[in-house]
Order: C-alpha cells, then structure tokens, then sequence
C-alpha cells in the first residue's frame, strides 16, 4: 500500500489526481483538516507521512513543500512550473528517450506543463534525432479550455459574460511561464514564438507547430514524419500518430480528447509545409494524467493503472 498525500488536492489538478487514485486498492490517501490546509505544520506532517506526496499548488507554495520535506523516504511529484527546467528534479514526460528508467528511479519529478508537454512532445524527438537543428526559429500556436487558467479564470468562466463567450489570444508580451520550459527541454539555442489562445470550453487543447520543409537539417516528407514519430514512440501506450482527423470532416476539434489521459500526434499539411500538432486533455496527459503515469512508474505499477485513454 503506497501512502499519498495531495497537497493542494481542491485544485483542478488535484481533483482529477484525488478521483483516479480514489479508485485504486494500492494507495491509501492522507488527509488533512481542511481547516489546516494552508497551515505549514500540518502540511508538513502529511508530507513526511507519505511514501510520495502530490504538489499541485502554484509556483511559490511548491518550493515552499518540497522545504518542508525532512523524510528521506518521501518522493515528490510537482505539477507546478517551480522544478521543471531544474536540473536537481527529473523531468516527467514518460516517452522521452530513457525517461522511464530516470522517473522510476528518481525522488523528485517535475510533472511538464500542459502547452509546453505538447510542444516538447512534437519538437524533442526532432531535436535529439538531429532532424531539426538547434537553431531552428519556431513558432507554436495553441488552443486550451479555460480550465488550464485556474480558479479564477474558472469562475470568471462560470458566469461567461459577453467578452469570454469567443476565443481569447493572450500571453502577448512573450513571456508566458512554459516558456523556458519549451525551449530547455527541447535544447533549442532561441525561444519560440508563443501564440496561445484561451476558449468557452472546459477542457482539452491542441498545441500546433508549423513548419517548412525546407527547416529540417535532412530531407523529410510527411510521411518520412509520420513514420519518424511513430518509430519514436512505439511502446508508448499513451502516445498515438495519425495523419487523419477521424470522421471531422477536416477539422482538428480541440476539445475532443476531454476527459482523457492519452495524446494524439497529427502531422498534416503537405511535403512542402507541414503543421505538427499535438492533440490531448490539459488535465490529463496536460497534468494529473502525467503525474499519475509518473506515479505508477515510481511504484512499480504498469504506466497506464488508473488511467483513463478512451472514452
């Protein structure tokens, strides 16, 4: 029986992580007063009684956990951008080369955040491969349900006045938090251009990558790309490639994958100009999927455990 503690469990990321392990007969959550929450005693006490504790808190309160933690035996798995481009913490996107191998063996797991996993996701394996040159000047666009954006923006979202009833471009100052994440982990020399747009919907996201052929560092055709990433990720359960948009009639919905814990590549375009998209739950393989397939690496479990793929 694994001992779990969800430190910031009322948040979106915590909900979703507290219902899939609920179900589960091999882990025993720890609960806290909810009057003590925010009380760094209590919280410590849990973290310290836990073979691994849950951070899904922001940024601040994250570093303050981890400073709480005195148990060596207590692993943590931050879904909160404090950690993830730290090179103390092992980064937690599964299907990236030997990722597996450093998350089962790691205490500290910096779960990848929702844009910036699909950006990795379809820009990381071109970099390491060589098929895309670290100099490379990317641009990703990218669309999200308003549950990414947090409490207020869900309450904001709740009563949808007449300005949140259309999509919504922000983060226009190129400095949105995943950036560095983005380009770190990918080992680009230049940051992207960042265009992400919020929506009236709840949940899911497509996050697009559009290229030249003419950017590769060798001849590549689409389906030269389609079988590269299949190739990638072969035996990655969570992972499929497609270059077809099912029965939607040429359109890539975004909020199709919500609800679920898996990721779809498309890569569509022509052997000119391509567009690589990554198509998943920003709740899911976006957050408290990963952390859950990041837990079930650590312990022992199959990767998939308590994961939801399909509806």
């Amino acid at each position: 029986m694994v001992k779990v503690f969800i430190d910031g469990r009322e948040g979106t990321t915590g909900l979703r992580i507290d219902e899939r392990l609920s179900m589960r007969s091999d882990v025993e959550l720890i609960e806290i007063d909810p009057a003590l929450r925010k009380d760094p005693a209590a919280r410590a006490a849990c973290i310290n009684a836990s073979d691994v504790t849950f951070l899904c808190l922001p940024d601040a309160a994250s570093v303050e956990a981890v400073a709480l933690c005195t148990n060596p035996a207590t692993r943590i798995i931050d879904a909160s951008t404090a950690h993830r481009t730290d090179p103390d913490w092992t980064y937690g996107l599964a299907e990236l080369t030997g990722a597996r191998r450093r998350i089962a063996a790691s205490d500290r797991v910096a779960v990848p955040g929702c844009y910036a996993g699909g950006f990795v996701t379809l820009v990381r394996p071109l970099t390491e491969k060589g098929l895309l040159p670290s100099d490379a000047l990317l641009t990703c666009h990218a669309i999200s349900g308003f549950s990414g954006a947090g409490k207020k923006a869900i309450a904001q979202y709740a009563e949808r006045p007449e300005e949140l009833r259309s999509p919504r471009a922000y983060g226009l100052t190129q400095s949105h938090k995943h950036l560095p994440e983005m380009r770190a982990v990918t080992g680009l020399d230049a940051t992207p251009i960042f265009c992400p747009i919020i929506s009236s919907y709840y949940a899911g996201m497509i996050v697009s990558v559009p290229l030249f052929r003419s950017q590769f560092a060798r001849a590549a055709s689409k389906a030269d790309l389609i079988d590269f990433y299949r190739d990638y990720y072969a035996g990655s359960p969570l992972i499929s490639v497609t270059d077809e948009t099912g029965s939607e009639d040429g359109f890539v919905t975004s909020e199709a994958f919500s609800g679920r814990d898996d990721l779809q590549i498309l890569v569509t375009g022509n052997d000119e100009r391509f567009v690589l998209t990554a198509r998943f739950d920003n709740l899911g393989k976006g957050a408290s999927g990963s952390a859950i397939q990041c837990f079930n690496l650590m312990t022992g479990a199959d990767e998939t455990f308590g994961l939801k793929l399909k509806k």
